[in-house]
């Protein structure tokens, strides 16, 4: 095993891997029970969605694990199940059984495209202030999303957002596990994040902030069946062949096509395996994120993508498959003990959140902002990604510009064909589907 994923090379052991993992795991559990949630305002059963979300979780998390030997978890998209369920189903009124089917197409095209390598070539062809900025945007945009979460940033009609109510006991249970983070962490502890959850957890319990569990019924539940679920995206193919599903599976496709190479570029970049400004293995990484999205269609789940909730992990010094390894141990393990997540609210993961991004804002120190022209596109690509609430539209954003900043410039030779391609389909997306 040590050889395997190789420990020696990476710098990195057994139990440093392990407790990647389990951060990692800790840091986005709440998908086990906010996708079933979501899933179930389009009509789907919610537990069997559970039981998918995990299974699809750890079956995608360990294919990239052993084959791509990333660090990086896979679970369904937050993003995506929120247009599965607000766009598609209720918008359009299309089916959700035959929405899965939308969702196991886009997953089938994806694979093809990475097999015949064209999605490599594709985040190959992006230039590397690109790659340090969309690494940059999605920390800001991780962060955002914890502070969000915790309490600390709220909507405010007259600015948009504003700060929190500073005085709530769930707001304060965030900010002292942040705080207690930062603390471990500047005292050189790499687990901090880790510790600093757990901390928090203890903490919440003994000012009646988090539940604790009630008996053996609090800590082991039944696992839910599939039934209701399962197959119905193979059952339904028949139903896609319509304009709107077209531009349903081409959305699907967009964002977890971009989105994955975001993050995937974002957590090769913290744990420092990045090799001259490229992904290695990416086709490995790229097939094992589609296969993901292949089998949560098939379990019944909207589409399955690598998460930035990884770098949680990298940032307690994940840097190999185990790590990816260990958190898919852990989504089975939740199979069984699903009632014992409930304590690991979003007050207790959101200072991990915000104290990734500050470590992948790190990466701005490297973009070449002395040249405006790629200034501009980089500025755009990391602003965009917390305003617009997605990391696909700052990519986007950011991809228009860069051509347009280099031809003017003079430069035009420099810029690959495929970041034309790219700025001129945005452009049409944006006009089309946007």
């Amino acid at each position: 095993m040590k050889k395997y994923f190789q420990f020696d090379e990476l710098g990195t052991n057994f139990k440093t891997e392990t407790i990647a993992g389990i951060t990692t795991f800790l840091a986005m559990a709440y998908i086990l029970f906010v996708n079933p949630a979501t899933l179930g305002e389009a009509g789907m059963d919610k537990g069997a969605v559970f039981t998918a979300t995990a299974l699809a979780a750890a079956i995608g998390t360990l294919i990239m694990g052993l084959v791509a030997k990333y660090p990086v978890v896979l679970a369904p998209g937050m993003g995506l199940n929120a247009f599965f369920t607000y766009t598609v189903v209720i918008g359009l009124g299309i089916p959700w059984e035959t929405a899965l089917s939308g969702v196991l197409v886009s997953g089938i095209i994806l694979v093809l495209l990475t097999l015949t390598k064209i999605r490599e070539k594709i985040i190959d062809a992006i230039p590397g202030n690109l790659k340090l900025a969309v690494g940059a945007g999605i920390g800001l945009f991780i962060a955002f999303v914890g502070l969000q979460s915790a309490g600390i940033v709220v909507n405010n009609d007259a600015t948009l957002v504003g700060i929190g109510d500073l005085t709530s006991p769930t707001v304060l249970l965030a900010i002292f596990g942040l705080i207690i983070s930062v603390i471990l962490l500047t005292s050189g502890i790499k687990a901090g994040i880790f510790y600093g959850m757990i901390i928090s957890v203890i903490v919440g319990m003994i000012f009646g902030l988090i539940p604790l569990p009630a008996g053996i019924s609090g800590i082991v539940g039944e696992v839910p069946s599939l039934a209701p679920t399962f197959g119905q995206a193979l059952a339904n193919l028949g139903n896609i062949f319509t304009i709107d599903m077209l531009v349903v599976i081409l959305t699907f496709m967009f964002v977890d096509f971009f989105d994955t190479a975001g993050t995937l570029v974002a957590v090769a970049s913290q744990a420092g395996i990045m090799k001259d400004g490229k992904l290695p293995r990416a086709g490995r990484a790229l097939v094992s994120d589609s296969s993901g999205t292949v089998v949560g269609a098939i379990l019944g789940t909207s589409s399955t993508t690598s998460y930035v909730e990884s770098t949680a992990g990298v940032g307690v010094g994940g840097k190999s498959g185990f790590t990816a390894v260990v958190a898919a141990g852990c989504f089975l393990l939740a199979l069984f003990f699903s009632p014992l997540l409930s304590i690991v609210t979003a007050e207790v993961t959101a200072p991990a959140l915000i104290i990734v991004g500050v470590l992948m804002a790190s990466q701005l120190k490297n973009v070449e902002w002395d040249r405006f022209e790629v200034a501009v596109p980089a500025f755009f690509t990391v602003l965009m990604m917390p305003l617009t609430y997605s990391i696909a539209t700052g990519i986007a954003v950011g991809f228009i510009f860069y051509p347009i900043t280099m031809l003017v410039k003079g430069k035009a030779k420099e810029v690959h064909p495929i970041m034309y391609a790219l700025a001129v389909i945005f452009i049409l997306y944006f006009i089309f589907l946007g």
